[in-house]
């Protein structure tokens, strides 16, 4: 199974909707959302959830009240704040980094395994999709990313699926790292704005280091002629190969009102070039 990931150096840039281009596009095919802060693959695949689960991700402190003595020692060594007063810890402040388990002399503190989120597996008219959402607040959306990569796994092995298309996280972080892991090609969506080009420069760092084949898409391209050709250039100087543009078009956010992938509208100039994009794609992969 070829997988190829989807990414964007910020928010907003398009990625999301091309991924659902291509879902709608291709043939014998899985899905996975790997944006588990934002999730927001589903709103265009209309999925009805077949299984879910909870996922545990952290660890939090838990004081015994009839072993503890109150002397103190677990709110002198909490970086995070979490012993109240009444020497009561704070779940939402508690970083479950067990300090205090350490500390406590009458071990009355254990640490206890915490729901960080739920994840979900979807029947969509597009194929089988994978996702997942983090709970406010968590820090675990690498382990969690991984879950999904796993639940996608699962879905496809039965299924002889030919192409994996999976919708990464907009930024550099831990679920974008998470996300690359097992990945056999990788899209990059700018825009041609100056953030657009800043965040472009350092999602490419992350891609180069993990030695993946990558290409570039520019959505609405026509926004700004001398960015756009900027763009070109920097992608060139990177052989970074461009898959195509995409132009402004006011059908794109209509169709995203709607629930569907302006892929579908053959009237859209952008579901053009999401078409041309998709065909240009698959010629380039066709060896990997």
């Amino acid at each position: 199974m070829r997988q190829v990931l989807f990414l964007s150096g910020k928010g907003g840039t398009g990625k999301t909707s091309l991924a659902a281009a291509f879902a709608v596009l291709s043939e014998n095919r899985i899905l996975a959302d790997c944006d588990v802060d934002a999730a927001n693959f589903h709103l265009l695949l209309d999925p009805h959830v077949i299984d879910t689960g909870a996922f545990v991700g952290a660890k939090e402190a838990i004081r015994d009240a009839s072993l503890c003595t109150q002397c103190g020692r677990c709110r002198q060594v909490c970086r995070f704040n979490a012993v109240l007063e009444n020497f009561e810890i704070d779940p939402y402040l508690c970083e479950g980094c067990g300090a205090c388990v350490t500390a406590c002399p009458a071990n009355a503190i254990t640490l206890e395994p915490r729901v960080s989120g739920q994840w979900f597996n979807a029947k969509t008219d597009w194929g089988l999709l994978a996702s997942a959402e983090l709970l406010p607040g968590e820090e675990t959306s690498g382990l969690l990313v991984m879950q999904v990569k796993r639940n996608m796994q699962a879905l496809a092995e039965p299924l002889d699926v030919d192409l994996a298309i999976v919708d990464g996280s907009p930024g550099i972080g831990c679920p974008v790292i998470a996300s690359v892991s097992g990945v056999n090609v990788v899209i990059l969506v700018t825009e041609p704005t100056l953030s657009g080009m800043h965040d472009l420069e350092r999602i490419l760092g992350v891609v180069n280091h993990f030695q993946l084949p990558s290409y570039l898409v520019i959505n609405k391209a026509d926004l700004s002629a001398d960015l756009t050709m900027k763009l070109e250039k920097f992608a060139s100087d990177n052989s970074l190969p461009v898959l195509g543009n995409i132009p402004y078009d006011p059908a794109v956010p209509a169709r995203l009102l709607e629930g569907r992938s302006v892929a579908e509208d053959k009237e859209s100039p952008a579901g053009a070039a999401m078409r041309s994009i998709f065909s240009n794609f698959m010629e380039a992969v066709s060896d990997l």
